[in-house]
């Protein structure tokens, strides 16, 4: 029998699903077949599925599917909130976000690229993947999701030359990380360390009023920010975007209902959002 006990375990089966579907997009499928594929009994699929995203299968790849994106930015309040009554009646209200603090990092912290900052750095299991993430004294400068582990660091490295970097953990780490496994009431204000320009800035800031459970266009960011034609910036600011999953750029998707890229990888893109969306049925906020 197929014993699925580690999140990480579970998060590379799921990716294998959507892998396969994203390259076999053009092919009518069944589940039994997905399964197989898996080298999985159906049981052991479904549980697969129960056990990591609490639903069943069928209901995470709707979540995952062209249809739902569309249903959920055709739903999404605007700026003024003028849609929030639509999304109750779809018995859609969304999920808070996290309790986020930033702190922009002075040109006097950068001065010499960085070389007054001490940054402590930890790797972690995540239930979407292995995870670096790193800080300074005063939060989260970085987290990045990672295949193999020298790529992260070599990107913190590359953001501040010069500081001293420490592999140890500490709490404002262990903090940031019960996102993946705590009830987030019983997380305390996570504070961010962040080194970009004021546009970079603007933008992350703005994606954080993207609530778990909703989606938003590159143009929508752009209409936040009080800048309607600079959809395009808007793509490379969350490009560079220093802190994966907390500030949520993997909730910012194509106007034509798909995900598009990501950073970290699209599949694991397409996978967060699916589980998000399961999360939030499981707090009872989709009928």
């Amino acid at each position: 029998m197929f014993m699925i006990k580690q999140l990480p375990t579970m998060y590379r089966k799921i990716t294998q699903v959507v892998d396969y579907l994203q390259h076999n997009s053009t092919k009518q499928y069944n589940l039994d077949e997905i399964a197989q594929n898996l080298d999985l009994s159906f049981t052991d699929f479904q549980r697969l599925f129960n056990d990591w995203a609490g639903v069943s299968p069928v209901k995470f790849l709707k979540y995952i599917g062209v249809e739902y994106v569309k249903q959920i930015l055709n739903n999404s309040p605007s700026e003024n909130d003028e849609n929030k009554d639509t999304l109750e009646l779809l018995g859609m209200v969304r999920l808070p976000n996290l309790p986020l603090i930033i702190e922009e990092i002075t040109s006097n912290e950068y001065e010499d690229k960085g070389k007054s900052l001490t940054i402590n750095y930890s790797f972690a299991e995540s239930i979407f993947g292995d995870i670096l993430v790193a800080s300074t004294k005063k939060g989260i400068c970085y987290m990045a999701f990672f295949d193999d582990q020298q790529v992260p660091f070599l990107s913190l490295k590359k953001r501040f030359p010069n500081a001293t970097f420490v592999q140890q953990t500490d709490d404002i780490q262990q903090n940031a990380l019960k996102v993946y496994t705590h009830n987030r009431d019983t997380i305390d204000p996570i504070k961010l360390h962040l080194k970009g320009t004021d546009f970079q800035i603007n933008v992350w800031k703005a994606l954080l009023k993207i609530p778990m459970g909703s989606l938003a266009t590159y143009g929508n960011i752009a209409e936040i920010i009080q800048n309607p034609n600079a959809a395009r910036a808007v793509g490379t600011a969350i490009g560079s975007n220093p802190i994966a999953y907390l500030i949520p750029c993997h909730r910012v998707v194509q106007a034509s209902g798909l995900f598009g890229g990501y950073m970290w990888g699209t599949t694991r893109k397409v996978v967060i959002n699916g589980w998000e969306a399961c999360k939030v049925e499981a707090s009872g906020t989709i009928k």
